[in-house]
């Protein structure tokens, strides 16, 4: 497995450990690594850009299970710092708290799809289906942002998606992209579903003004769902 997903800690339990027992018995060439092919990536070019793009402070965390994961956090963080700031919808981003900023709240939260309870409510309303000896891993994505201004509301987005680990004569389901493992599968899980919260967050009439006032609606209160 790749170093900097090792130290990334315990974040991918089913599917890395699964592709790791893998590697360490010799058996790589018998398991590929797929990134589900229902959940594309939203290209810029369909981004509605503001015309005055905010500033805003992200506020991200990388989750295992609902449980705070602090190395895969700091792991992704560079990555989803990046995309944002290339994204054009906000003139500039930090995860400082900077003058006039809004906040921006992301978290993704990986399930394991092998373990029944958690699984059940994420694979609803999903299409894809696995086959053979498969082991999944979901990716449970939510988006806030809150405008700047005292008692903006706060405009909410949610994406999944879907890692694959095909083992022997297991089959990906069809579209499922092959990647070379590891970094490359959870780096194009990352961009593909923040490009979709992002296309949908700028394509929403509010953004980025926020819905009308409420009373606590404010970027702290927001920050405290954290």
């Amino acid at each position: 497995m790749n170093k900097s997903l090792k130290q990334a800690g315990t974040g991918w339990r089913s599917l890395f450990a699964a592709a790791a027992a893998f590697l360490a018995l010799g058996l790589g060439g018998c398991a590929s690594m797929y990134v589900d092919g229902n959940f594309p990536e939203t290209p810029k070019s369909e981004f509605r850009v503001p015309a005055t793009p905010p500033v805003v402070q992200l506020a991200f965390e990388f989750q295992t299970k609902g449980t705070a994961n602090a190395r895969a956090t700091e792991f992704f963080k560079p990555k989803v710092l990046a995309q944002l700031q290339d994204s054009g919808l906000f003139s500039s981003v930090t995860d400082k708290p900077a003058a006039d900023a809004g906040l921006l709240v992301l978290i993704i939260n990986n399930i394991p799809l092998s373990e029944d309870a958690a699984a059940k409510g994420f694979l609803a309303g999903l299409t894809f289906g696995l086959a053979g000896s498969t082991v999944a891993d979901g990716y449970d994505a939510s988006l806030r942002y809150t405008p700047s201004a005292a008692g903006a509301g706060t405009l909410s987005q949610h994406a999944k998606h879907v890692i694959h680990l095909s083992v022997g004569t297991g089959s990906p389901p069809p579209g499922a992209i092959k990647t070379s493992f590891g970094e490359e599968a959870t780096s194009m899980m990352l961009k593909q579903v923040l490009s979709r919260l992002l296309g949908n967050l700028s394509m929403d009439p509010a953004f980025p003004a926020g819905k009308p006032a409420v009373p606590s609606g404010t970027a702290a209160d927001a920050a405290k769902q954290l």
